[in-house]
């Protein structure tokens, strides 16, 4: 299952914030969105997962999600959304509720995404107990239970220090080349970009446009700017991305 969008735009009021996006997301990809603040990426991101409706445009699904998906579109977003009174092992179990699930497969279910997190030494923990990478691993566990046709995921790594960001990026490669997932993933962070994704959209300033879609082609596993190649690409995302952040900074002071 992949997704296509059609000429996409959007309008809160009088303010446009996207405009003309027409964008195939890849089955079993990583898409990564990038573009200066206020340009529509978590907007987009909400067309995607149906939260909104965009004022222009489609969102298609094609294809079917997997058999065994129990909810097509997963968000992960940078805040954790951890129930602070549940256990890990308990804020995983509340996205397998409700669709008929019996306990054994449920408890099988847990401890398999506990296991590809590297969490199940801390299943009985509370999240306060956590550290924020920990948290958010817990967020990724939680989205992976339900194994999702598309994971949708608005700056996941932004709240956390370098070092945790760099764990975390290591887990999702390991993640997907264990088994290859769909995923759109919005970030300010070219590094995060270019060390994830597939192919990297860019947007313009608002209103958000495709400003160009870069391609990577380096396998996930292993990626580093120390490579020439990923720097060079960096440096061309940054040259995209120079004039329309600092337009987009001086948009926003303004308004």
């Amino acid at each position: 299952m992949h997704i296509r969008l059609d000429g996409v735009g959007h309008q809160y009021g009088a303010v446009e914030v996207l405009q003309d996006i027409t964008l195939e997301i890849p089955s079993g990809q990583i898409t990564c969105i990038v573009g200066p603040s206020g340009c529509g990426k978590s907007t987009l991101l909400r067309f995607m997962g149906g939260l909104e409706q965009p004022t222009s445009g489609s969102v298609t699904e094609v294809g079917a999600p997997p058999d065994d998906c129990l909810n097509a579109f997963t968000y992960i977003f940078q805040d954790f959304a951890l129930l602070p009174w549940r256990t890990v092992a308990g804020n995983i179990s509340l996205v397998l509720e409700d669709h008929g699930l019996g306990q054994s497969a449920v408890t099988k279910t847990i401890a398999d995404v506990l296991a590809r997190t590297s969490l199940s030494d801390f299943k009985d923990a509370l999240p306060k107990q956590l550290s924020g990478g920990m948290k958010q691993r817990v967020a990724i566990a939680r989205a992976l239970a339900v194994n999702p046709a598309v994971l949708l995921m608005d700056e996941p790594l932004s709240a956390l220090d370098a070092q945790t960001r760099e764990l975390l990026m290591d887990d999702l490669v390991t993640l997907w080349t264990r088994a290859p997932f769909t995923a759109v993933y919005v970030t300010h962070n070219l590094q995060e970009a270019v060390r994830l994704g597939h192919q990297i959209v860019v947007l313009s300033r608002r209103p958000g446009r495709i400003h160009e879609i870069v391609e990577i082609d380096a396998p996930l596993p292993g990626r580093s700017l120390s490579d020439p190649v990923l720097q060079k690409q960096h440096d061309h995302l940054w040259q995209l991305m120079r004039d329309e952040a600092r337009a987009a900074d001086a948009e926003l002071v303004h308004v």
